[in-house]
């Protein structure tokens, strides 16, 4: 296919440049569902006019429909990218940037999904779409999942499925709730994926930050040694990845602390644990949940993160060594490709 694709690239370069311009913008209708122009436009970074010339070709091809709320691709529409996906991916070069990053980090597979998620949130859906797919690959039947919180998780637990129940599968937050909205703390994803997929789960009501008198108290709780067992149990976690200061103002910690995490270098908090540029832990929350000791000992850990903005991030904690799968968009991979100075195959076309 390579040498069929560098062909094309050479004798037809806008055929393949005007292919993969149709193809993103169908595959954005895909995700969004239902979307306006401006909106797509601006998701895409494309003017209005041109997205225009290029969307009323598509309705005319029976791809796309339109109404007064927006633009629904077709359920020809819907087939053609589904056709379409493992050529474009070898196209867009995904499938080079996957094979640098796997091999550059010793990871078992890298999944890389076209866009970033900064600018387009689309682009979110997708990366939970793609790591549902990871995570349904990797879990038996009798497994325990742990989760972490955040909006990229929340994207994937919406979209986890599965054609008959999974009884056997225990769902559990890998540590307390963030003190923010509900809907993006552990405990709710984990009781989100289990719901979605017929498991079972179990809860951690305790915050994630707590002060040392908290921390050694509800440690001796009955209930809270009981959960506590269960989630180091996890054969599975998944978790996403931070960037450092950011995660330490979403969890309100003091202006002292801050400093320390800036003096220390701190680039990405992942788990609870913040990691400098070469993957070391320079400073660790205190929370009750998994441990840095568990997640060594865990069969498969999954990271899920996108946008070009945590590139940094998602480099210090691949540095730490402790990853097995990674689900990334485009951008965040370009990071870390730059990040590394690594060398993708010759296979990957600049459009």
């Amino acid at each position: 296919m390579r040498d069929w694709l560098e062909i094309q690239k050479r004798l037809l370069p806008e055929l393949i440049e005007l292919l993969k311009k149709r193809y993103t913008i169908l595959h954005q209708i895909m995700l969004s569902e239902s979307i306006g122009r401006r909106t797509l436009a601006t998701s895409l970074q494309m003017t209005e006019r041109v997205l225009r010339a290029e969307t009323d070709l598509l309705k005319a091809q029976g791809l796309i429909e339109t109404d007064s709320t927006g633009m629904r691709i077709s359920e020809e529409g819907r087939q053609l990218v589904k056709q379409l996906e493992p050529f474009m991916g070898e196209l867009l070069g995904m499938r080079q940037l996957e094979e640098s990053i796997r091999q550059a980090f010793g990871l078992k597979q890298v999944i890389v999904v076209p866009g970033n998620s900064d600018v387009s949130p689309a682009v979110k859906q997708e990366l939970g779409q793609a790591a549902c797919k990871a995570l349904n690959s990797a879990m038996g039947k009798e497994d325990v999942v742990a989760v972490t919180g955040g909006s990229t998780l929340a994207a994937m637990a919406d979209q986890l499925t599965s054609s008959s129940p999974l009884k056997g599968i225990w769902f559990v937050p890998a540590r307390g709730g963030l003190g923010e909205s509900l809907e993006h703390q552990a405990n709710t994803i984990a009781s989100t994926m289990a719901k979605r997929l017929g498991a079972q789960y179990r809860l951690l009501h305790v915050p994630d930050l707590l002060s040392e008198e908290a921390y050694q108290s509800l440690k001796q709780e009955p209930n809270i040694q009981d959960i506590l067992q269960v989630i180091r149990q996890a054969r599975i976690v998944v978790h996403g990845i931070g960037d450092a200061l950011v995660m330490a103002k979403r969890r309100s910690v003091d202006d002292a602390t801050v400093q320390q995490l800036v003096e220390a270098g701190a680039l990405a908090e992942a788990f609870g644990y913040y990691f400098d540029r070469d993957g070391r832990v320079v400073h660790t929350m205190l929370t009750l949940g998994l441990r840095l000791e568990d997640i060594s000992r865990t069969e498969v850990v999954i990271a899920v993160a996108g946008g070009k903005s945590k590139g940094e991030a998602i480099t210090a904690v691949l540095r730490s060594g402790h990853e097995d799968i990674l689900v990334i968009d485009e951008a965040a991979a370009e990071e870390v490709v730059n990040q590394c100075g690594l060398d993708v195959p010759s296979g990957r076309l600049e459009l």
